[in-house]
């Protein structure tokens, strides 16, 4: 697809044009119809790595879980690590075939080196993990100058998606754990819910993993803390820190209220049902809420993972110097002054995170496709979760509630007899 560039539009200049990859499914509300998607529907999403008798490859929960594949989708800035994050996926994974790799490389041609460059040339070390698998990975590369943010970087992240049984996002500076795909989906699957989404903050990555990809800790974060500040001439929700212990709930996911942006592991058509708004320039605090409460508005549920299946490089301890030197999307700032105030205007009007404005203020394009489903609504959500979006308060002890698994053990019991949340 021909698009005209968010960030340029947003400051009256339509003559930015981008070739995009199309969307596997062009509009949302045609499959989640603002209503519970059926389990049967739900079942036509998602690829087998073989097909069956008939050469269908939608196999739906027949399908053998060594089988369905998984989209992993990475968006990178200039990130020196995102070759290493991909080399780390398909190495690690237990069934790596059925794994593809799609990634928005941001860089500055020449000076950066692309996340699909091996180290070495493929002739002279084919077994390079990038070598090796390179028909399984997808790089949209993205001049530096026109990065907007990540909302937009994973909107392009969301169109190489083709269908694939499970998706994956994650940051392009991450290692993971060895067989993290069986790890990974076996607690997707114990949940027994179709729409979970398993969500988090990841831990650090030193002294947390072996060179062997092996995990030292059995503890994890869960995501319950959040508060509003300021910014770009709005209030927004933004996450916390986030409590990390050993699991209260053991032998499942534990459900938790919100979605985190730099791990996510669900169905295939979480990315069809709540794809990343491609209207929100320079947007980087904000997108988490926007794609949470979304997805709960569809009838999505997310989950903190039992064990971690991947950890983050924070520009922390040993790795603060020379994550301190990756440069970030911002740089470009001053092209593209004001985009963000407009962009966050729509983030929280969809939501209904902002009465306080009037809706003629914010950019209404596509919002049915970038918008609401009618499983839920955010006042629903906002009643049960603590969230004032009028005086912009939380209550202070939500956490006391998820970490403790009281919400988890309230929630449970109501999950549909056929798995649809």
């Amino acid at each position: 697809d021909d698009v005209v560039h968010p960030g340029h539009k947003a400051k009256g200049n339509p003559d930015v044009i981008m070739s995009v990859p199309k969307m596997w499914i062009d509009n949302p509300v045609s499959i989640h119809q603002n209503k519970l998607m059926s389990r049967e529907l739900a079942m036509k999403i998602g690829s087998c790595a073989t097909p069956d008798a008939s050469g269908n490859h939608a196999r739906g929960d027949s399908c053998p879980i060594s089988e369905r594949t998984i989209y992993v989708a990475i968006a990178s800035y200039r990130d020196y690590q995102c070759r290493d994050t991909v080399t780390s996926i398909f190495e690690r994974a237990k069934f790596p075939e059925r794994v593809r790799v799609g990634v928005t490389d941001q860089i500055v041609e020449g000076e950066d080196g692309p996340c699909d460059a091996p180290y070495r040339p493929c002739k002279e070390d084919p077994e390079q993990m990038l070598c090796k698998y390179k028909s399984q990975l997808d790089v949209y590369q993205v001049d530096a100058p026109l990065a907007i943010g990540p909302v937009f970087a994973r909107h392009l992240g969301h169109r190489m998606y083709r269908g694939e049984y499970y998706y994956m996002q994650s940051d392009a500076h991450v290692t993971f754990t060895r067989n993290w795909d069986e790890d990974i989906i076996s607690q997707q699957e114990v949940s027994k819910n179709e729409m979970a989404v398993l969500s988090t903050y990841l831990s650090d990555v030193v002294g947390n993993i072996d060179k062997n990809g092996k995990s030292l800790i059995n503890t994890r974060p869960i995501m319950c803390n959040t508060d509003y500040e300021s910014g770009q001439k709005n209030k927004y929700l933004r996450h916390g820190s986030q409590p990390e212990a050993v699991p209260t709930i053991r032998g499942t996911p534990q459900l938790e209220p919100y979605w985190a942006a730099g791990y996510s592991f669900s169905r295939g058509h979480f990315v069809v049902n709540v794809p990343y708004d491609f209207h929100q320039p320079m947007i980087f605090q904000g997108e988490e809420m926007s794609i949470g409460i979304r997805g709960f508005t569809i009838g999505y549920d997310f989950y903190a993972p039992e064990r971690s299946v991947c950890f983050h490089h924070y520009a922390e301890g040993a790795n603060k110097k020379a994550r301190n030197k990756v440069p970030h999307y911002w740089e470009h700032t001053n092209i593209y002054a004001g985009a963000g105030t407009k962009a966050m205007y729509r983030l929280l009007g969809v939501v209904h995170m902002n009465p306080e404005i009037d809706r003629k203020e914010w950019d209404h394009t596509e919002e049915s496709k970038y918008g609401l489903g009618g499983v839920r609504t955010p006042e629903k959500f906002y009643s049960t979760f603590g969230i004032d979006v009028v005086h912009k308060r939380t209550e202070q002890h939500l956490c006391r509630f998820v970490e403790t698994g009281i919400m988890h053990k309230k929630f449970t019991p109501f999950l549909r007899k056929d798995g649809m949340g």
